[in-house]
C-alpha cells in the first residue's frame, strides 16, 4: 500500500493493493511533478472493500460522496489512468521503476485465465461422456443442449437477482428478498464454479430421458410415424416422475445455501444463484429431447425408405 507523501525510488517495484486492508487508502499519482528522480503519490480519500465490492469515499469541497464499485473496475480504471499519464507525458518513469496490481485482482485474473481451460474442458469431458453412453452423436447432442438451456437459466437468475421486484413479497413477516438475499451478484469466479457444477447436473432429465427412449425403440421397434410418436409418448410418460424428482431434489438441496447467513455464505451464495436458475428452466429438457429424438428417428425413417426405393 502507497500511503500518502511517499515516493517511488529507482528499481523500486511497487505492488500496489487497492483493497487488501479493511481500510485502506486510496492511491493517485500526482502528475505535477515529473522533473524529480522520484514520483510522489498522494491519496485523496479512503477505500472500505471486501472481497468483491469497493465502497470509495471521497471529500469534495466538504461534500462526502460514496460510491459502491467493483473492485476489478477500480484497479482497472486505476491502470487504465496510469497508461494515459504515461502515454501523455504528464508521467515519467524513472528507469528500473515499475508497477503492478497485486491483491484480490491479481488473484482473480490468474483465476479468469485459468477458467478459460476449464470451462471448454469440462465441456469437452461431458460430451464425451455423454457419447461413450449413448454411442450416438445426435443422441449426444439432444442431450447436451440441456446444458444449453441450463446455462441460461442461470443468466436469466443472475439478472433477475438484481431486480429491486424480484421476491419483494412478505410471506408471514418475512421479506423474500432478505430471506434469499436478493441483490446485484457480478460474475466473479465463484459463479462460474457454480456454472461448472450446473453443467455437471444439467443433464441428469436428459440422460433420464434419452436412456428410456433408447430402450423403447429397441423394444417397440416403431416402422412409421406414428409408431414411432406412439414409442416417444409412452417413454416420455414414463420418465417424467423420475425427471421432476431429479430436478426437485437438486433445486431443495440448493435452498439452505440461497438463505444461508453464517461464515462462508458470502461464497457459496453466488455459486448456488446460477445451479438454481439452471435448473428451474433445465426441466424443459424433458419436453424438448423426446421431441428432437422422435423428429430424428422420423428422418433417419424417411431417409432409409428413401434408400430402399
Amino acid at each position: 500500500v502507497i500511503s500518502a507523501g511517499s515516493s517511488l525510488q529507482p528499481t523500486t517495484t511497487v505492488a500496489v493493493r487497492p483493497a487488501v486492508f479493511e481500510r485502506a487508502s486510496v492511491a493517485a499519482v500526482a502528475a505535477d511533478d515529473t522533473t524529480t528522480p522520484g514520483v510522489t503519490v498522494q491519496a485523496p480519500g479512503w477505500l472500505e472493500a471486501d472481497p468483491y465490492f469497493v465502497a470509495a469515499t471521497a471529500l469534495a469541497d466538504g461534500v462526502v460522496e460514496t460510491v459502491d464499485v467493483l473492485e476489478g473496475e477500480t484497479v482497472e480504471a486505476a491502470a487504465s489512468f496510469l497508461e494515459n499519464q504515461i502515454e501523455a507525458g504528464l508521467l515519467t518513469l524513472p528507469p528500473g521503476v515499475s508497477y503492478r496490481f497485486a491483491g484480490n485482482y491479481e488473484h482473480q485474473i490468474r483465476s479468469e485465465k485459468r477458467l478459460m481451460v476449464v470451462v471448454p474442458l469440462c465441456l469437452g469431458i461431458i460430451f464425451l461422456i455423454l457419447f461413450l453412453q449413448f454411442r450416438s452423436t445426435p443422441t449426444t447432442l439432444m442431450v447436451f443442449m440441456g446444458i444449453l438451456v441450463a446455462w441460461a437459466g442461470g443468466f436469466i437468475m443472475l439478472w433477475l437477482y438484481q431486480q429491486p421486484w424480484f421476491l419483494n413479497v412478505e410471506i408471514g413477516g418475512q421479506n423474500l428478498r432478505t430471506l434469499f438475499q436478493v441483490g446485484p451478484t457480478h460474475l466473479s469466479v465463484a459463479v462460474w464454479v457454480g456454472f461448472l457444477a450446473l453443467f455437471g447436473i444439467a443433464t441428469d432429465d436428459g440422460v433420464l430421458m434419452a436412456t428410456y427412449l433408447d430402450q423403447s425403440f429397441k423394444r417397440l421397434h416403431p416402422k412409421n410415424k406414428e409408431e414411432i410418436l406412439r414409442a416417444t409418448v409412452e417413454a416420455g410418460q414414463r420418465r417424467v416422475r423420475p425427471c421432476l424428482m431429479t430436478t426437485a431434489t437438486t433445486v431443495l438441496a440448493l435452498m439452505p445455501i440461497l438463505t444461508s447467513t453464517g461464515r462462508g455464505s458470502d461464497i457459496m451464495l453466488p455459486m448456488a444463484i446460477p445451479a438454481f436458475g439452471g435448473m428451474m428452466i433445465a426441466i424443459v429438457t424433458m419436453f424438448v429431447v423426446p421431441v428432437l429424438y422422435a423428429t430424428v428417428r422420423d428422418f433417419e425413417q424417411h431417409a432409409s425408405e428413401g434408400s430402399k426405393h
